[in-house]
């Protein structure tokens, strides 16, 4: 049985000078290009519906689908918050509103030239 090195482990998964590393490029974790997740390309259709699913009963409103990139993604999420009166975030390129914000927020969307479907019930 061959001894093994530290490379054979995975390599260095931390540095004082960068703090925590990608094993598989060596860049430190804010700068790894190898794990960023890919938002799967949509087919040009913006979604709004209202869920309340493991929100304890409270109902936000989801967006999902805008073909934009991520800081103009939360530029718009800050904008239709502004338009609502409430609260929210936007996270994995998925817009939540808080509250029933539906019309809205398809108006709203509408008027800045997106595609708008409603979805869910």
């Amino acid at each position: 049985m061959a001894k093994k090195s530290l490379s054979d482990l995975g390599g260095l998964v931390y540095s004082t000078e960068v703090g925590r590393t990608c094993p598989v490029c060596r860049q430190a974790i804010a700068d790894c290009v190898c794990h960023v997740p890919k938002r799967p390309a949509g087919d040009g259709i913006v979604r709004v519906s209202r869920e309340t699913k493991g929100r304890a009963g409270k109902g936000v409103t989801l967006v999902k689908g805008v073909p934009l990139d991520d800081d103009a993604l939360i530029a718009l999420g800050k904008k239709l918050k502004a338009t609502c009166g409430s609260g929210g975030t936007v996270k994995e390129g998925v817009i939540e509103v808080q509250g029933d914000h539906v019309d809205k927020i398809m108006s709203a969307l509408v008027a800045q030239g997106f595609t708008v479907k409603r979805a869910g019930g």
